[in-house]
């Protein structure tokens, strides 16, 4: 070991400056190029402009693979399980939603009848609606392959999700206040525990 050279230094020397400087262009030749976006103008993260839409050129040689892997970018996100139309392309566009109609118009039609009051137990039968809406979009989401929008993330996950809020919310509007339609004592000992 010579005076001044560690083993990186000598790593280094071993590689000699031609592999340094084969690594150096290659980074400034990804780095530096200006890719054309979709609207036309010139796109280039490295002068602050505005967009992401950075590729890489082919490099060749020992950096290829790093540098490749360090400048690509996602581009675009994978479409939910299911999330295909549900009726046809040459369908009308109400048509090919059809099922997320039928949730939101159900839940719309509880939400007026909360809302308007048109009878005695309308704040019940209104949260039952907006229940039943969602259960129904869980089982839309089960039964049919292709739901259109009502799919958000994964079919296990949107089950989930429609089904355990839709019951929650029936079971709440059964229990509410004053005259419960369901009377479940450990839950009131519950809530009368934990308001006190």
């Amino acid at each position: 070991m010579g005076a001044g050279t560690s083993p990186a230094d000598r790593a280094a020397a071993a590689d000699g400056p031609a592999a340094e400087s084969d690594e150096a262009e290659v980074e400034a030749e990804v780095e530096a190029e200006v890719v054309e976006a979709p609207g036309g103008e010139a796109d280039d993260t490295a002068d602050g402009r505005t967009g992401s839409h950075l590729a890489p050129a082919p490099a060749e040689g020992p950096a290829a693979g790093r540098s490749r892997e360090a400048a690509s970018l996602t581009t675009d996100t994978a479409r939910p399980e299911g999330g295909g139309r549900a009726a046809g392309g040459d369908a009308p566009a109400p048509a090919r939603q059809w099922p997320l109609l039928a949730v939101l118009c159900t839940a719309a039609i509880g939400l007026l009848v909360v809302a308007t009051d048109p009878f005695v137990e309308a704040f019940r039968i209104g949260t039952i609606l907006i229940g039943v809406a969602l259960i129904g979009g869980a089982v839309l989401r089960l039964v049919i392959p292709s739901v259109g929008m009502l799919a958000v993330r994964s079919r296990f996950t949107d089950l989930v999700t429609y089904g355990l809020l839709g019951v929650l919310i029936v079971m709440l509007s059964l229990m509410a206040q004053p005259k419960p339609w369901l009377d479940i004592p450990f839950l009131e000992n519950a809530v009368h525990f934990t308001i006190r």
